[in-house]
């Protein structure tokens, strides 16, 4: 993805990539130290992992829908709690952030799908709330990913995928303006 960044950036910007596959919101301490000096801007796409650690529930059953509700209450809480500390640190180095939505899945299974992308919009909501508190931008990865052919594989953006990433992140730091603290989002 860093590749098909670099590629739609003005002449003379530079990206570095921080990401390490199968990351956790806890770790995003360790990535933010590989920070280069020079770095003047951040974009985080972090959570999905962590979304994914709690898949299994999709498959429980519960003896009301208060119960399920719950259950799922309780799975964002503990996101949410996760999320904002991690933001925490972000907000710690001082530089302008954005934040990513979690792309929806892309389940073969067609009751996974249904039953994944009812889900994910409570720790989404997480995140667009932090975003829009604080007057970040937020790049909508749900409306960028919005075609088979934007998936690898259940989880993961192709290389067409990436390229509207890529230009979406190119995009936003090109127009917006951070020092307004007002949000944005940016699907495009």
């Amino acid at each position: 993805m860093v590749r098909q960044l670099r590629t739609v950036l003005p002449p003379g910007w530079k990206a570095a990539l921080l990401a390490v596959d199968g990351a956790r919101i806890g770790d995003i301490a360790g990535q933010l130290r590989q920070a280069p000096r020079e770095t003047t801007h951040l974009v985080i796409s972090i959570g999905g992992n962590d979304v994914l650690g709690h898949l299994p529930v999709l498959h429980d059953t519960a003896n009301s829908i208060a119960g399920a509700l719950l259950r799922l209450a309780e799975i964002r809480e503990g996101f949410a709690h996760e999320y904002r500390a991690m933001f925490d640190q972000v907000l710690g180095r001082r530089l302008p952030a954005a934040l990513c939505t979690i792309y929806e899945p892309h389940f073969p299974d067609a009751q996974l799908q249904r039953a994944g992308v009812a889900a994910l919009p409570l720790f989404n909501d997480v995140i667009t709330r932090e975003a829009f508190a604080r007057g970040l931008p937020v790049i909508d990865l749900r409306l960028i990913c919005d075609r088979d052919e934007d998936y690898a594989n259940p989880i993961e953006p192709s290389a067409k995928g990436g390229d509207k990433i890529a230009a979406a992140i190119a995009h936003m730091l090109a127009e917006h303006a951070f020092v307004a603290e007002r949000s944005r989002v940016f699907v495009r």
